[in-house]
């Protein structure tokens, strides 16, 4: 079936009840992940639409649907190489000790699988997110396609949209300092030392209000919680971030998002660019522009 259009906005019951579907049949075409929004599953009657969203229906769900629509990841981009996907905050990338299956790592292995059992399809590491953000990663389809990309991931552009406790005072600024970790994990600057690693994050404020602040952040280096830290050290933590700071979480969550991410093709060296839209819980935070 081709995609719907929305003309009006609704919510997800309302626009398919006008089109003749019944309650029960759009609680089983939920139930059996059977419906997209913009290309992303949902799984409720009361999910709002705006106009010009697109409505995917589908009697027959592709195999490993359901796997993607439980967990919350997107599919981006998808070639014989890589694998982009929007992960959502709260979900690792990757195993720890205390946590093996809720990772976006071992999840997208599983949704392989179970596309195409003959096919022994395997996903590498190539970055990672903190638990708490959310985003854009690539994942590689094979080893050397990994170790292209890792190779060549300093080159990489990319960008964050966070919401920050206060408003910086330049509208636009360049941190720089050497990151350090305490036995409890915990990040920290500190001036050069033989352990530290060299940290370079530079910050735009796009709007600000009610005390907070959206900024478009970018990251000249890529070191665990970098962006964390360093907001925190000019006096602005990222919302909801009470390692770092922060006094508020009015939103459940860290308000930081990987939003757009640029690097070469592990094959054909083309520039490839992605990104996704701020957050709306995010846009909700900060209303009037500076």
């Amino acid at each position: 079936m081709n995609p719907l259009k929305v003309k009006t906005a609704s919510n997800l019951l309302d626009f398919l009840l006008g089109l003749g579907y019944t309650k029960t049949k759009v609680k089983q075409l939920l139930k059996h992940r059977a419906i997209t929004v913009n290309g992303r599953m949902v799984t409720r009657t009361d999910q709002k639409l705006s106009v010009n969203d697109s409505i995917s229906l589908d009697a027959k769900p592709k195999p490993g649907a359901e796997i993607l629509g439980v967990s919350g990841i997107g599919i981006v981009h998808e070639d014989d190489a890589v694998i982009v996907i929007n992960k959502p905050s709260g979900l690792l990338t990757i195993a720890t000790e205390k946590e093996k299956k809720e990772t976006a790592y071992y999840l997208l292995n599983a949704y392989f699988k179970e596309r195409d059992p003959s096919k022994p399809d395997r996903i590498f590491i190539v970055h990672r997110l903190d638990r708490e953000t959310s985003g854009l990663i690539v994942f590689a389809k094979d080893e050397a396609a990994k170790h292209r990309l890792q190779k060549d991931w300093d080159d990489a552009e990319k960008k964050y949209y966070a919401v920050v406790e206060g408003v910086p005072k330049d509208a636009e600024g360049r941190i720089e300092s050497y990151l350090s970790e305490t036995a409890a994990f915990k990040v920290y600057s500190e001036t050069a030392g033989e352990e530290s690693k060299h940290a370079v994050t530079r910050y735009r404020v796009l709007k600000a209000g009610k005390g907070l602040a959206l900024l478009d952040v970018i990251l000249e280096t890529g070191k665990k919680h970098q962006i964390r830290v360093h907001l925190f050290d000019i006096g602005c933590p990222v919302v909801g971030d009470k390692k770092y700071g922060a006094r508020t979480n009015p939103i459940r969550r860290i308000a930081l998002h990987a939003y757009s991410l640029s690097f070469a093709h592990p094959v054909s060296g083309k520039l490839m660019h992605f990104s996704t839209p701020l957050p709306k819980a995010f846009s909700s935070l900060v209303r009037p522009a500076v």
